[in-house]
């Protein structure tokens, strides 16, 4: 059973840095997993921030992050991190990590595929609690 423990969320002013952690438990398998941040706000559709495969690094960013949000991994710590620089309010969102679904993955190449390009949330079985992060 996946377990994912977001933290780091908090306050910045507009510009301002801010790093958050996603701790994940239970994954088990060598070949890898999709990990993902996602972001919602009051009214809206949650969305694809980032995402990585942890096996070999390939990842994904949204247009409204691209060159100011960096996810990276420390695999020794089955952490998944999401570096955000330059913020904006528009960036004001509750963030959840998620790790994609363990099996029905036809090819690694597929699964990898659904990671980085489609980032499809219904490949998104596993998800944190959610961390909330208020740029003013």
């Amino acid at each position: 059973h996946v377990q994912l423990l977001e933290s780091g969320g908090g306050s910045v002013q507009a510009g301002g840095s801010l790093r958050l952690s996603c701790a994940a438990s239970g994954i088990t398998g060598s070949s890898g997993r999709c990990m993902g941040w996602f972001r919602q706000t009051p009214g809206q559709e949650r969305e694809a921030v980032a995402t990585i495969y942890t096996g070999g690094g390939s990842y994904y960013y949204s247009d409204a992050v691209k060159g100011r949000f960096t996810i990276s991994q420390d695999k020794a710590k089955n952490t998944v991190y999401l570096q955000m620089d330059s913020t904006k309010p528009e960036d004001t969102a509750l963030y959840y990590c998620a790790a994609d679904r363990a099996d029905g993955w036809n090819t690694l190449a597929g699964r990898i595929k659904a990671c980085i390009l489609t980032v499809d949330e219904e490949n998104f079985a596993s998800w944190g609690q959610g961390t909330q992060v208020t740029v003013s």
